[in-house]
């Protein structure tokens, strides 16, 4: 049985971007204003007043030094702290299909594919933009690609959890050509006037061409395993949602947004990370000396500096474990292909590499390849 490989991939970077002192005096503005509509009632103890944010806290706390938006303006506007994105018809192309397009293409033309010779589209992300019809499918119309397609969503894992299933139908004969594509537009889902959050999240798109390895034209990555698991948790959660109206809660609701108890999750999900990768390793006979490389979550530096240490028995090169959260920020379920997109073209034959997400659930999804 032929292995699967990834063939292609593809970068969807959005126009704009924000620094993290344009960000700062935003918020700051915003916080401002907040305290002094609110000053009787906080020097009344009633409520307490909101503390400014500044670069150096985010880069301290994250690695983040600026994120690609897809729309800057009301971001920045302290009265509005939100993308304002206007409305598409229903005879335009979504916006996530639109971004996935792009990134669709780029892979296809690494693979040396033409769109009709797709059969298969996952929708990976962590937030699709309406519930039906499927993102993916249309995708698929926009692209001109065949087969058949569905949207798929464990948060911050999508992407991996997707290129499972596109694998595990390759290897079974259910598909030929597979795109797993994440389009991530985590500005709209973002709480950006909350200050333990707000510099987070960044949006753009992944995609990546699946093919068994015997059709790769060039350079590729044999998939030598996949493996995926999760544990529930409220500890990141949102819960925007269908059931909003029925509810008869209709305001500017927190708990709409992404919310999570950083604290909790980092003493929770990073053992759960390093068991995974660990187990996996054992799983396919390969130490942990033998990767070089580990294409990790960009979540946090201080969390991917932590599992590399427990995966590696060491602290990793730079070159071993490449970040570019300081450059996208978080982005969510596209953060390990855009690292893995990005710093994998130099490795020699025969390298092997892992690649891994977590998130939301929770989610824990790695991929096991190998440079042919």
């Amino acid at each position: 049985m032929s292995l699967p490989a990834v063939t292609g991939t593809g970068v969807f970077t959005p126009p704009h971007v924000i620094t993290n002192d344009e960000l700062v005096t935003a918020f700051n503005a915003y916080v401002d204003r907040y305290n002094a509509d609110h000053t009787a009632r906080i020097a009344a103890g009633e409520m307490p007043a909101k503390a400014h944010s500044s670069s150096d806290f985010i880069v301290n706390a994250s690695g983040i030094h600026q994120r690609y938006v897809m729309e800057k303006s009301g971001i920045l506007d302290p009265d509005v702290m939100h993308p304002r994105l206007p409305p598409r018809g229903d005879d335009q192309p979504s916006l996530m299909a639109e971004m996935a397009l792009d990134a669709c293409r780029k892979a296809l033309a690494q693979a040396g594919r033409a769109p009709d010779e797709v059969d298969l589209i996952i929708c990976a992300a962590s937030n699709h933009e309406r519930a039906y019809p499927a993102i993916a499918v249309e995708i698929q119309e926009l692209l001109g690609a065949g087969g058949f397609a569905f949207d798929m969503n464990v948060a911050c894992s999508s992407a991996t959890f997707g290129i499972k299933a596109a694998a595990d139908m390759m290897r079974n004969g259910g598909a030929r050509c597979a795109i797993v594509v994440s389009p991530e537009i985590c500005s709209a889902h973002l709480e950006w006037r909350d200050r333990d959050c707000h510099f987070i999240f960044g949006d753009v798109c992944t995609a990546v061409v699946i093919e068994p390895e015997e059709r790769a034209k060039d350079a590729h990555f044999r998939i030598l395993g996949t493996r995926c698991a999760t544990q529930f948790s409220n500890n990141i959660r949102n819960n925007e949602g269908f059931l909003r109206r029925a509810h008869g809660q209709m305001g500017d609701r927190r708990d709409m947004q992404f919310m999570q108890e950083g604290r909790r999750v980092f003493k929770e999900v990073l053992p759960l990370v390093s068991s995974h990768i660990a187990d996996h390793l054992a799983e396919a006979g390969i130490e942990a000396s033998a990767l070089s490389r580990l294409w990790l979550h960009q979540a946090n530096k201080a969390m991917n500096e932590f599992i590399g240490r427990k995966v590696m028995g060491r602290a990793p090169e730079a070159h071993e474990q490449p970040n570019i959260l300081q450059d996208y920020a978080n982005t969510s379920s596209a953060g390990s292909m855009i690292a893995f997109s990005q710093h994998s073209a130099d490795l020699p034959p025969g390298a092997k590499g892992m690649i891994c997400s977590f998130g939301a659930g929770y989610s824990v999804g790695s991929v096991l390849v190998e440079r042919a």
